[in-house]
């Protein structure tokens, strides 16, 4: 963690609780959460599939009741010209204490040809951000920073940084005026180096049908997953909020995201179950053929056993009694489940947990085979 990030995060954290709490229960309705920014945050109709923004997807994250998403983020604009248009005055009309500003700019500011646009990010960039801040806070609300949101732009299997002066600008503002930060540009670009190349244009606005290949906007799968970025990183600053959640937010990936799998003493696997079915009869007793699916019996340190198995016609698995926990779920078929002396009527979308020290048999019914997954530990204790 950097010197910025660990002044930051204990900071932010009092800057939003400092506007939380019993106060804001006095105001009437939610909080709202006012989102300042650009495309990459605006809000798209289904015309424009399938692009879709993060602040369009953010009040899929929060309750209702608690929290209210007003999105005011407009395509192509800047921290400057989102002003100059006079975009901040809807929002400073509104805003009151208690509610919450998100401010992301960047990706228009860099654009150097465009004067009504460009911001130079040493000065001109966080100058800009800071009418955001005070307006945030002359009206008791929070203001948090947001760094602008990676850019899809691979160069030769490296993930290069597109906004690097701007994403260190707002860094550097956040920790001199004391402004909570979500550095969305560090998590997204985590998020997208361990994607991949391939992988990661799932996530943006790619229609190769339609000759589209959007490096900058996203899919609705990923709009979604960054504005989890943006929630997550929200409660880590401010744990409370996580009461007001409604979805989890263990998404996104670490730095260390890749050299983790290059470390990997096992690595994963993806396999087909036509490689491994083994013709077999009744388990424990039990009458007829049937086929077993021993899924990964070989990989090294797994902690459960996953197995399928198909009990052809006639076929059963035999009366015994347990000594571990074991989970049978019908994908298909139908079947006749004994469980402690109690016979079930099984189908698929059936599910049996049998705990130790119960007795369990299953027998295939009908002409359709029954086709069970099974799942237990792989050793007892």
């Amino acid at each position: 963690m950097s010197l910025i990030h660990a002044f930051i995060r204990p900071l932010g954290l009092a800057l939003l609780l400092a506007c939380a709490g019993t106060a804001i229960a006095a105001e009437a309705g939610p909080r709202r959460v006012f989102v300042a920014s650009d495309s990459t945050a605006a809000e798209y109709g289904p015309e424009r599939a399938p692009r879709q923004g993060w602040g369009q997807q953010l009040q899929g994250f929060l309750d209702p009741v608690a929290f209210e998403v007003r999105n005011h983020a407009a395509g192509g604009r800047s921290a400057r010209s989102f002003i100059e248009e006079g975009r901040l005055e809807p929002i400073a009309r509104e805003l009151r204490k208690g509610d919450v500003l998100l401010v992301q700019f960047g990706h228009n500011d860099a654009k150097y040809e465009d004067p009504r646009r460009y911001n130079e990010p040493a000065q001109a960039y966080p100058q800009w951000l800071m009418r955001y801040v005070a307006l945030a806070r002359e009206r008791g609300a929070t203001p948090v920073l947001v760094t602008p949101v990676t850019r899809r732009v691979w160069d030769f299997g490296s993930l290069l940084d597109t906004h690097a002066r701007y994403t260190d600008a707002v860094r550097a503002l956040a920790a001199r005026e004391r402004v909570a930060l979500i550095d969305l540009n560090a998590s997204s670009t985590d998020w997208i180096r361990a994607l991949g190349d391939e992988a990661s244009k799932a996530y943006y606005a790619h229609v190769p049908e339609r000759g589209v290949a959007d490096d900058t906007h996203f899919s609705a799968a990923g709009a979604t997953l960054v504005a989890c970025l943006v929630v997550r990183d929200w409660k880590a600053l401010d744990p409370s909020l996580s009461a007001h959640v409604v979805r989890d937010t263990d998404c996104g990936a670490p730095a260390s995201a890749r050299a983790d799998q290059a470390a990997q003493a096992n690595p994963s696997q993806v396999v087909h179950e036509a490689d491994f079915a083994r013709p077999q009869p009744g388990p424990h007793g039990g009458a007829g053929t049937t086929t077993a699916f021993p899924l990964f019996a070989d990989a090294p340190g797994l902690g459960f056993v996953l197995r399928k198995r198909v009990l052809h016609k006639g076929a059963g698995i035999g009366l015994h009694q347990h000594h571990k926990d074991e989970i049978y779920y019908v994908l298909s078929g139908r079947g006749r489940y004994v469980l402690d002396g109690q016979v079930h009527e099984v189908s698929a979308g059936h599910a049996m947990l049998t705990r130790p020290g119960s007795t369990h048999a299953i027998e295939q019914q009908g002409d359709e085979d029954l086709v069970l997954l099974i799942a237990y530990p792989a050793s007892t204790r």
